[in-house]
C-alpha cells in the first residue's frame, strides 16, 4: 500500500539513497502472472533497447571510486520488510525513476520525476544497472563512461500542476519530461518513437525499466486497455515505483509508444506480518497509465535516416485547449 511504503521509507535514516518520491507517488502493480525479466533473459534485439534506458539516483548516492562510481543501494527485502517468497527480494535497490534516451544527449523521463533545473543538477543518470548473468549479481560498480548528471530540463508537463491542467473532463493527463545530459553517451543509440499509427486497445506492449529501484527489468505480455484518454493511455503493465519514466514499447514494431506514470497500489500487508506485492487480474485493477508519446513527439529530434510520417498517419487529435504546450508547461515549474 502506498501509506505503507512511505511509513517504511520514513522510518529508515536512508532517504538519501532511496528518494521518497520513487514509492509514494504513482504505484504500480502486477497484472496476471508476473512477466519481469532480468537483462541476461532478453534477447538480442530486447537487450539493444535496454542498453539505451536509464536509472536516475540522487548524487548523493553515486560515489566516485578510482576511475569509476559505485551506486549506493540496500536490500530490496528488507527495507520493505518483504515476505520472504516475494520476487526479487534479495535484490539491491536505490535508483528513483527510469528513462530512456531519445536523442544524442536527450533523456525522456516523467515530470514528476524530475520537478526543477536544481533537482536536475542533483541527480545523476546511469545506464546498466542491470544483472548480466544467471545468478550474477546487479552491476554496481560503473565506470565513468556509463554515469551522467542531469545538465537541464529541455521539455516538461505535469497535468495538475498550476498552469498546466487536466484535460477537460478527466483527472488526469500527461506527465513528461525531456533532460540534457552533460555529455554525449558514447556507444548508445537513441531509441526510436513512433511518429505514425496510433495503438489501439488490445495491441501488445512491453516496458523497460527499473521497479522500486531494483537492477533493470523487462514485462511484456501486456496489451493496452483504453486508449481514448487525452495524453495518456491504460494498460496491464507490470511495474511499480520506480518504474516512472520507463518507456512503453510497441510489442510489434520495438518503437517507444509512451511513458509509464502512473498506476495502482504496489504493495499490501500480508496477514503473515510481511509486505506482500499487490496482484491483480489480468484484466483487474485500475491499470498502469502510459503518457502518449504523439505528446511530446515534436520536441524529440528525427533520428538520422527517419522518413517523415505521411501526412494521413500524423496524429491531430492532441486538443491543445485542453493539454497544455510544453512551454506552458515548463513556465510553471520553480526552479530554485
Amino acid at each position: 500500500m502506498k501509506n505503507l511504503v512511505k511509513n517504511t521509507l520514513l522510518a529508515s535514516a536512508a532517504l538519501l539513497i532511496l528518494p521518497l518520491l520513487s514509492f509514494a507517488e504513482d504505484a504500480k502493480s502486477i497484472y496476471g502472472a508476473d512477466s519481469r525479466k532480468e537483462y541476461f533473459q532478453l534477447d538480442a534485439a530486447q537487450k539493444a533497447l535496454a542498453n539505451s534506458t536509464v536509472s536516475f539516483w540522487k548524487s548523493a548516492a553515486v560515489t566516485a571510486e578510482g576511475s569509476g562510481f559505485t551506486l549506493k543501494t540496500v536490500n530490496f527485502g528488507d527495507r520493505l520488510n518483504l515476505c520472504p517468497d516475494a520476487k526479487y527480494r534479495e535484490q539491491p535497490i536505490g535508483a528513483f525513476c527510469s528513462g530512456s534516451l531519445v536523442g544524442e544527449d536527450l533523456v525522456m523521463t516523467a515530470g514528476h520525476c524530475i520537478k526543477t533545473d536544481a533537482q536536475c543538477q542533483d541527480t545523476k543518470i546511469v545506464f546498466d544497472f542491470n544483472i548480466r548473468s544467471e545468478g550474477g549479481a546487479a552491476v554496481t560498480t560503473q565506470p565513468a563512461g556509463n554515469v551522467f548528471t542531469c545538465k537541464k530540463v529541455v521539455k516538461r508537463f505535469l497535468a495538475g500542476e498550476p498552469n498546466s491542467a487536466n484535460p477537460t473532463g478527466q483527472n488526469l493527463g500527461a506527465d513528461y519530461a525531456l533532460i540534457q545530459l552533460d555529455r554525449k553517451p558514447a556507444g548508445r543509440k537513441p531509441l526510436a518513437i513512433n511518429r505514425g499509427a496510433k495503438l489501439k486497445r488490445g495491441d501488445g506492449i512491453f516496458v523497460v525499466g527499473h521497479p522500486v529501484g531494483l537492477p533493470l527489468k523487462l514485462a511484456d505480455d501486456a496489451r493496452v486497455r483504453d486508449f481514448s484518454k487525452v495524453g495518456y493511455f491504460t494498460a496491464d503493465l507490470d511495474t511499480f515505483g520506480g518504474n516512472s519514466g520507463s518507456p512503453v514499447f510497441n510489442a510489434r514494431t520495438k518503437k517507444i509508444e509512451g511513458i509509464l506514470v502512473r498506476g495502482d497500489e504496489d504493495f499490501v500487508d500480508s496477514p503473515a506480518g510481511c509486505t506482500a506485492m499487490a496482484t491483480y487480474d489480468q484484466t483487474g485493477g485500475r491499470g498502469e497509465d502510459v503518457t502518449k508519446i504523439e505528446v511530446l513527439a515534436a520536441f524529440i529530434p528525427k533520428l538520422a535516416g527517419e522518413k517523415s510520417v505521411p501526412e494521413e498517419l500524423e496524429v491531430r487529435d492532441v486538443d491543445s485547449s485542453s493539454i497544455q504546450p510544453a512551454e506552458g508547461a515548463s513556465r510553471s515549474v520553480s526552479f530554485d
